[in-house]
């Protein structure tokens, strides 16, 4: 697909923005929203991309600016933005996308840019890039391509590797000729390619060499997942006591709930350092699921997309990888057996689906996409890959911000105090 003349324009200015140094964001007047609930006249500061003060009321205000080092005379009713009583939430967080605006993250900074660009107009600020899978070189050439990538993103978080270590029988939309045991060799590679990048990785626990493999990754800081498994319910459980975090999209790619097979879902229900992983689509996972996996694993639920290259785009062709897809009627699917192809979703959507059609609070639903995807990555506190934490509109965490109409349509996104929309 060819990219709009408009659309490369936005990519190009949101990567200029992200190249050069945050800036002085003051906001008053506000309804904040987020995971520590709803505040009115709501205002905040934020300078060299770090939120200094928060609070209530405009008379404070200029106090707080002063209290953290502003001239007396600064004026800051003036200088601040009027909010004018819209919604302010943190950024939203994808830890699992591939893509969007035609492109995907497998291929190269370009693309990257692109995608990023089509997911930030919808209010993601952070995110994963899902690596689809591929030969091991070509993973691995792709995982030092996104290593340079994220030095010179803030928006770029890491990789999240979707394979090569799938159960074949829940392989979804990978390439069944490329799908490997992970041995050590091959472990090594990938860590070895990545220096640092991989953030995530999906692996199969009943692989011959699964459970390990998690260990390793783990021990390495990366944060393993239990999915696109027919592992049972013991095997879930060894592969999250060896480090597995993240249950990746619960319900997709996995054996369901069976009464004397409990499988991966009760094995993450049992354990509660689980995060759960979920398609809020209505068409992956439909709404009394969503109710059913929501009320299940409360607190603890990511609100992800796997959104891949036809995001925000048209109905039509497109690739997966070197598989070919279909999308109709905003569902991708695989041309050679139907299979679905991620999503055309966006986290915007996946909020307003969640406040909307389902009734959750609201501050649940943007829990869901801010807080507990930092939580599942442990970047809800200092950390080496975004410095401040993210997921909350409080003092000390990262001037990761939106601005939402009351329909949670996206306005104005800051990510590190840099404005991106």
């Amino acid at each position: 697909m060819t990219i709009s003349t408009s659309r490369r324009q936005i990519s190009d200015r949101m990567a200029k923005a992200l190249a050069g140094a945050p800036q002085r964001v003051i906001i008053r007047n506000a309804r904040k929203i987020d995971a520590c609930g709803i505040q009115e006249d709501f205002w905040l500061v934020a300078v060299d991309g770090v939120i200094l003060a928060t609070g209530q009321g405009g008379a404070t205000l200029g106090d707080a600016c002063r209290a953290v080092g502003f001239p007396a005379d600064f004026d800051a009713e003036s200088e601040a933005i009027d909010a004018r009583g819209a919604v302010l939430t943190p950024g939203y967080v994808d830890i699992h996308a591939h893509g969007a605006w035609g492109s995907s993250f497998d291929d190269g900074p370009a693309a990257i840019a692109t995608a990023r660009a089509g997911h930030a107009m919808h209010g993601t600020t952070r995110q994963v890039l899902s690596l689809i899978t591929n030969p091991v070189g070509v993973m691995a050439s792709n995982l030092r391509m996104v290593r340079r990538v994220c030095d010179q993103r803030p928006d770029c978080l890491g990789a999240h590797l979707e394979g090569p270590f799938l159960a074949l029988s829940r392989k979804g939309a990978h390439d069944p000729k490329e799908l490997r045991d992970p041995t050590d060799d091959i472990v090594d590679r990938l860590l070895e390619a990545a220096d640092g990048a991989i953030r995530q990785i999906t692996i199969a626990p009943e692989l011959e060499h699964g459970v390990r493999a998690i260990g390793r990754f783990a021990q390495a800081g990366v944060v393993p997942a239990v999915g696109h498994t027919d592992a049972d319910y013991e095997t879930a459980r060894r592969g999250f006591d060896a480090g597995a975090r993240i249950l990746t999209h619960v319900f997709n790619a996995m054996n369901g709930i069976h009464h004397r097979q409990p499988g991966p879902i009760p094995a993450a229900l049992d354990d509660g350092r689980v995060h759960i992983e979920l398609i809020n689509d209505g068409f992956h996972v439909q709404d009394p699921a969503v109710r059913l996996a929501y009320t299940l694993f409360e607190g603890c639920t990511v609100f992800i997309t796997d959104a891949m290259a036809a995001t925000d785009c048209p109905d039509g062709s497109y690739k997966l990888g070197a598989l070919d897809v279909e999308v109709k009627d905003g569902h991708a699917r695989l041309v050679s057996n139907g299979a679905i192809a991620g999503s055309t979703l966006t986290l915007d959507v996946a909020v307003r689906r969640a406040v909307r059609t389902l009734g959750f609070a609201a501050p649940k639903a943007v829990e869901s996409a801010t807080l507990n995807p930092a939580r599942a990555l442990g970047l809800d506190h200092p950390n080496a890959v975004t410095g401040a934490p993210i997921g909350l509109l409080a003092p000390g965490y990262a001037a990761d911000i939106l601005l939402q109409d009351d329909d949670w349509n996206v306005h104005s996104v800051w990510c590190a105090g840099r404005r991106l929309v």
